[in-house]
């Protein structure tokens, strides 16, 4: 009887545990070969753009607005942040008028980087 030099072979030990389906699965799954390399990629997938300068009566309208602000308000504002305008809408938890800082909820803003700023 001849036997095909090509055909493939199959060892199974009796006294080996069959390999779960899941475990085997894993074998196979995606790793991360170089941490941080994905959050780098999406980094610079980022379109950044430059502070926009806001002229007098923007600025006027924004300190007119700040001025009615109270804690407990909701609002909503935009906001530039590392590159990027941000929104955010929630309920004002802090006004810092000596550190110029406004919390909504749990994001801190500067006074000098508000864009647009609006009372619910």
């Amino acid at each position: 009887m001849s036997e095909n030099k090509y055909a493939k072979k199959r060892h199974s030990d009796p006294n080996r545990p069959k390999m779960s389906r899941e475990k085997r699965a894993k074998q196979f799954a995606p790793f991360a070969a170089l941490k941080g390399f994905e959050e780098g990629i999406k980094w610079q997938e980022k379109v950044y753009v430059e502070k926009r300068e806001l002229s007098e009566e923007s600025l006027e309208n924004l300190d007119n607005t700040f001025k009615r602000i109270s804690k407990n308000d909701i609002i909503t504002v935009v906001y530039y942040n590392k590159g990027e305008y941000l929104k955010v809408t929630g309920m004002v938890a802090k006004i810092e008028l000596t550190s110029r800082i406004i919390q909504v909820v749990n994001t801190r803003i500067n006074l000098d980087d508000i864009y647009e700023i609006e009372i619910m």
